[in-house]
């Protein structure tokens, strides 16, 4: 199993809106993602704006492959897009780029 932590940087004048959103994530949303392996997905998000995100899957390239076909996922990033900051002209699931783990108690 892959542990992914990776980090993003959500405006600090959409912070509330932001969590708006993620109270309501879409139920096909929260589908999609399960079935194309995004296990144990969690996102923190701090006062300043730094998101933290971390998940569980087999294969985190094959996962984000998998959600990048869907077609609910094309519409949850254009809506979440213009909520991160230095993202690019990448969609936000494309900015995130995984963290090194370097310790992990089991």
């Amino acid at each position: 199993m892959q542990r992914v932590c990776f980090l993003l940087k959500v405006r600090a004048d959409r912070l509330d809106e932001y969590r708006e959103h993620h109270r309501a994530v879409w139920p096909e949303m929260q589908q999609a993602l399960r079935e194309t392996g995004w296990g144990n997905y969690t996102l923190f998000l701090r006062e300043d704006g730094l998101l933290v995100g971390y998940l569980e899957t087999e294969d985190f390239e094959a996962a984000r492959a998998a959600m990048d076909a869907t077609e609910v996922n094309a519409r949850w990033q254009a809506v979440m897009g213009d909520f991160f900051e230095s993202l690019d002209g990448a969609r936000p699931d494309e900015a995130m780029r995984p963290l090194e783990e370097v310790f992990h108690l089991d």
